[in-house]
């Protein structure tokens, strides 16, 4: 079965197989722009909050895996959090979610 999923994701993936969850044509870049902003946000909560420390440690994590390679299978592999389109809305969610906390604690 692996020996083959390198053969398979060389080809364009056409569909997620989850409804309303559509492919994404180029997502390191986005991925890459999102964790940098999710850190840069983190900037505004106290260094001492917990919330900050697990954040920037997971997102700087993901980040590192995201620029470590280009190939999207072991992306996927390393993060294990889905598919790519999945680990996208994460990001995308884990940003607005900051967002609240610097709200939240003002």
């Amino acid at each position: 079965m692996f020996a083959t999923r390198r053969l398979f994701s060389a080809v364009t993936k056409k569909s997620t197989g989850i409804y309303g969850l559509p492919v994404h044509p180029n997502p390191r870049p986005q991925l890459i722009s999102l964790y940098n902003d999710t850190l840069k946000a983190l900037e505004q909560i106290p260094k001492h909050a917990v919330y900050r420390q697990a954040t920037a440690a997971m997102t700087q994590h993901r980040l590192n895996v995201v620029q470590g390679t280009e190939d999207i299978a072991q992306i996927e592999q390393t993060i294990d959090a889905g598919q790519i389109e999945e680990v996208v809305v994460q990001a995308v969610d884990e940003l607005k979610i900051v967002g609240k906390m610097v709200e939240w604690k003002a």
